[in-house]
């Protein structure tokens, strides 16, 4: 394994091995067990089981699952390809930065999808939530704000980001 110097220590626990395997759970509950409807059914917490459950919906769960899964092997490979290919920290960092602005506005925009979606009486009921909810916006509010963190160079040694580096033209 190549070093990786812009991702260490919590960053790398997160962004390599915990967020990976976040992402492939929801598309392994839809295609394995306990399935599309199962998942479909749990996305409003509290709520009973819907009686229609129609093609189109399960196509539309299908579609979602994949969506995950795609997002997990994004995460597993393209952090994985810049640690192994690319071994200037800047150039590094760069690339890292680039992945990660991008799941940053994906983590805004799912968390408020998800959060606009809920019935108003559950919004700030968080006792009410199930774990998809909470997988929903509370863990991607928590890798948001690691990213943001990543971003500001906590816990971590910078090497173009908040520096000055110039950009090769």
């Amino acid at each position: 394994m190549s070093e990786f110097p812009t991702l260490t220590g919590y960053y790398r626990f997160l962004f390599l091995y915990l967020e990976p395997f976040s992402t492939i759970y929801p598309a392994l509950h839809v295609f394995i067990y306990p399935g599309a409807r199962a998942f479909y059914d749990d996305l409003i917490p509290g709520s009973a089981a819907s009686s229609v459950f129609e093609p189109r919906t399960r196509i539309v769960i299908w579609q979602l699952a994949n969506c995950y899964f795609l997002l997990s092997l994004i995460s597993s490979f393209v952090f994985r390809a810049a640690r192994d290919s690319v071994p200037n920290p800047v150039s590094q960092e760069r690339l890292v930065g680039a992945m990660l602005k991008v799941l940053a506005v994906a983590d805004v925009t799912h968390v408020v999808i998800s959060y606009v979606g809920l019935p108003k009486e559950a919004r700030w009921d968080f006792g009410s939530w199930n774990a998809m909810t909470h997988g929903n916006i509370t863990f991607v509010v928590l890798l948001l704000v690691s990213r943001l963190s990543w971003f500001y160079g906590i816990g971590r040694e910078r090497f173009s980001y908040g520096r000055g580096v110039q950009r090769g033209g």
